[in-house]
């Protein structure tokens, strides 16, 4: 019979299992090393022999070993686990704890378990608002019957460490995103007479997402300008950014008519890289900036600012953005650029907000670009729609200006 004194003890040691892995202490840890404390930690309460974290990859279908206590070769190894196969797996389709009270008569698909000598298993799966992050399971050498309170400190404990992961691929994502698109960004803007060239970019508060710029000189001695926006945010928007800024190079040494780049940039994303939507915008200038050749998948069009003619958008056939039809129906306008004049290509970032009218922040950009220096231009292009504010979206801008 239980006795008031030993419900007393039982929620004695009960507070201090949850204090452990709740501890003040643990915050003061970089994400790294509190998935590795809370990992020891359980070890320690449920007096087991293994813990580990395995987390799902891009794909969602298959678990990944991110940290480990008393099997680290799984880390090192880099195990991995079908969602729905193996014990792991079982635990991630299932979305619930899982008991293995025999793993011989058990389907285990990692065979360090087995090489271990790993004899029982509990795991349950990790959660970050409601969506499945990956799966914390611990091991027996001995046969072992976890009990209800096990199974319960262990969910508490998966909840910590899912935290700490999702916080800690959070930011390994966001350096990672950070470092290619430093990487695909010009570093320097090329020198060519008679133009004058400034680029500004501004991360956004949100994830990063696709956009970039580029600019370079062709075989024909004309310069291609690009912009454009991948559609989604993130790691994978970065990559695809990335092949999409490769691709769209390769083509304009083949073409000088910018439409038919971006068809073949279209057909090229379609079959490679089906689902993914983008907004660009290709120029192909003079060598001395006297006219451009421009054609867009979607994107706003550029700003001319011309000495004694105003600043006005360029009008020019929109097209459909890249990944939406099989058929694209794109042709490029041409645009006479007189001496002096500045052209400006931005991303949505720069004009779209939830709280102002299109319209308006057109207005303020046709007002903020003069025909003046493109470092100057670019300063008050960010000084009237940026601001102080703290923009969600990157802004990417660029400003030619030919040489008056």
């Amino acid at each position: 019979m239980t006795t008031p004194a030993d419900l007393s003890a039982t929620a004695e040691v009960r507070l201090q299992q949850i204090q452990a892995i709740t501890d003040v202490a643990l915050s003061h840890l970089d994400d790294e090393d509190l998935l590795g404390e809370v990992l020891e930690r359980v070890r320690e309460i449920l007096q087991v022999d293994t813990a580990v974290v395995l987390l799902l990859d891009d794909s969602r279908q298959r678990l990944v070993a991110a940290a480990a206590r008393g099997i680290e070769e799984e880390v090192r190894q880099s195990v991995q686990v079908p969602v729905g196969r193996g014990f792991a797996g079982r635990v991630a389709a299932e979305r619930r704890p899982v008991i293995i009270e025999n793993v011989d008569s058990a389907s285990v698909v990692n065979p360090l378990l087995a090489q271990r000598g790993v004899r029982s298993l509990l795991g349950a799966p990790l959660f970050v608002g409601g969506d499945l992050l990956g799966v914390l399971h611990v091991g027996s050498l001995t046969p072992r019957r976890f009990t209800p309170d096990e199974v319960e400190f262990l969910q508490l404990a998966a909840d910590r460490a899912a935290l700490a992961a999702h916080s800690l691929r959070a930011g390994s994502e966001r350096a990672a995103v950070r470092e290619l698109q430093r990487s695909l960004v010009p570093s320097a803007l090329p020198v060519i007479p008679n133009i004058e060239i400034a680029a500004r970019y501004s991360p956004g508060t949100a994830v990063v997402g696709g956009d970039w710029y580029d600019v370079f000189t062709l075989p024909s001695g004309e310069l291609g300008v690009v912009m454009g926006d991948v559609a989604g945010q993130g790691l994978r928007a970065a990559v695809i950014m990335g092949r999409m800024r490769s691709a769209l190079r390769a083509y304009a040494l083949e073409s000088d008519d910018p439409a038919e780049v971006l068809g073949k940039l279209d057909r090229k994303m379609q079959h490679f890289e089906r689902g993914v939507m983008a907004t660009v915008l290709y120029a192909v200038c003079d060598p001395g900036l006297k006219w451009a050749r421009i054609a867009s998948a979607g994107h706003w069009p550029p700003v001319l600012a011309v000495p004694g003619g105003g600043t006005a958008l360029l009008e020019i056939t929109p097209g459909v953005l890249i990944g939406v039809d099989d058929v694209p129906r794109r042709r490029s306008t041409t645009v006479e650029i007189p001496p002096g004049s500045v052209l400006c290509f931005y991303t949505d970032g720069l004009v779209e907000r939830r709280d102002t009218a299109i319209e308006t922040n057109f207005a303020r950009l046709c007002e903020s670009v003069v025909p003046g220096p493109p470092d100057t231009v670019c300063a008050s292009v960010m000084a009237a729609l940026i601001g102080r504010e703290a923009v969600r979206d990157d802004v990417a801008l660029l400003t030619l200006r030919r040489t008056p």
